[in-house]
């Protein structure tokens, strides 16, 4: 393994997370709703199962869902049904007022598991990473080099979600999304509620 597969790897990670998805969403409502240590936390937690999912991918889990493919489609629906249930809350309460940041912030543990939870229930992540490792890696890696890169997902997924909510947390970002809050909480929900069906349906 050298520094090129590492950089490559990086660009594409970079790209897939700018790429408007779930975890996306919801870091963004998190911050906006709840503020700055809210949306890093959540972010911790959507990075963490995201260089899971690298970690399981480098070890075959790809191979043991082909084995089992109940096991994919029973967390593939449950995730999706997950991201049904916060669209539902988003709809739901997109016209309600936000409480002060201070009053409505979650606890960091549920702010932590959400974001995990998130992410949990996209296996199709294991699928992409997949992918991407057989092409951008050589295939006769040691241990500690696939450790490495699990490592290294993870601390490019923390830095860009706390870069993230630090860049939202200011009282403009939050201003402009009370104003547009109805508009942007029905969209955001109607998203996820799509993104949902897609992951239901997909393959």
């Amino acid at each position: 393994m050298e520094l090129g597969h590492i950089i490559a790897f990086n660009l594409t990670l970079l790209a897939s997370m700018a790429s408007p998805g779930p975890a996306l969403l919801l870091a963004l409502k998190t911050t906006l709703t709840s503020g700055r240590m809210a949306g890093i936390i959540t972010g911790l937690g959507l990075g963490t199962m995201a260089a899971l999912w690298t970690g399981l991918a480098l070890l075959g889990l790809e191979g043991v869902f082909q084995l089992f493919p109940w096991a994919y489609a029973l967390l593939k629906t449950g995730g999706a049904l997950y991201l049904l249930y916060i669209a539902h809350g988003m709809w739901k309460d997109a016209s309600k007022p936000l409480p002060p940041s201070s009053a409505d912030a979650p606890k960091l543990r549920r702010a932590f598991l959400t974001g995990f939870a998130v992410n949990m229930g996209n296996p199709k992540s294991v699928i992409f990473a997949s992918a991407v490792l057989l092409v951008i890696f050589p295939q006769d890696m040691s241990l500690a080099a696939k450790a490495s890169i699990a490592l290294n997902h993870l601390l490019i997924e923390w830095t860009v979600y706390t870069l993230f909510a630090i860049a939202l947390s200011t009282s403009a970002a939050r201003a402009g999304y009370l104003r547009l809050k109805p508009m942007f909480d029905r969209v955001a929900a109607l998203i996820l509620g799509a993104l949902a069906l897609r992951l239901i349906f997909s393959k």
